[in-house]
């Protein structure tokens, strides 16, 4: 059972990563999942939580803080470290087949950190603010979505890898802003004022 699930993740990865390859993905993928593409979306969002939010915009900031810290510790230190799998672009039995578009990296596949990053963030936005603002939801499962499959057609990861980390990241984002929510400074939240 479990190598019929890593042929099937072999064979959507190399879809994605060989059939699916175009000019334009080529030259689009590597820039989503690189981090400093996304810091202009990071510094809007900060300065608009503390305009629009005051006390409560400082303390979003915070807990989106506690939550990238959390769930990027416990993917890459924890998660990553005990499954021990293999990039594609490092697995001895594919890495040459693999059309690798950025380096690799030494570490481990799964799961895929920058995927858990960007779900939590993303369910931790839309447990914050979608009761008053609905369009959140896919605006950051399609932000999430994106970096997550860049890191496939990159090379760097498995569809199991972002699929798996999206999930655990996702959990997290949403405790974290259900935690949030339930502190007095939280108390008539009303994000649509």
């Amino acid at each position: 059972m479990l190598e019929q699930i890593n042929q099937l993740d072999q064979s959507i990865f190399f879809f994605i990563n060989q059939h699916l390859s175009n000019l334009f993905f080529d030259w689009l993928m590597p820039l989503l999942r690189n981090r400093y593409f996304w810091i202009p979306l990071y510094f809007f969002m900060a300065i608009f939580f503390v305009k629009n939010y005051n006390k409560q915009g400082w303390l979003i900031l915070i807990a989106m803080g506690l939550t990238f810290g959390l769930t990027d510790y416990t993917s890459s230190s924890i998660l990553k470290p005990s499954f021990k799998r293999l990039r594609p672009c490092n697995n001895p039995a594919i890495k040459a087949e693999v059309n690798n578009l950025i380096p690799c990296g030494t570490g481990f596949s799964l799961p895929s950190s920058h995927a858990a990053n960007h779900f939590a963030l993303a369910f931790f936005l839309i447990s914050i603010f979608y009761n008053k603002w609905k369009p959140i939801l896919p605006l950051t499962i399609l932000w999430a979505f994106s970096i997550s499959f860049a890191q496939v057609y990159v090379g760097v990861h498995y569809p199991l890898d972002v699929t798996f980390g999206g999930i655990f990241g996702g959990m997290i984002g949403y405790v974290m802003g259900t935690i949030l929510l339930h502190l007095q400074a939280f108390n008539g939240w009303k994000p649509g004022n």
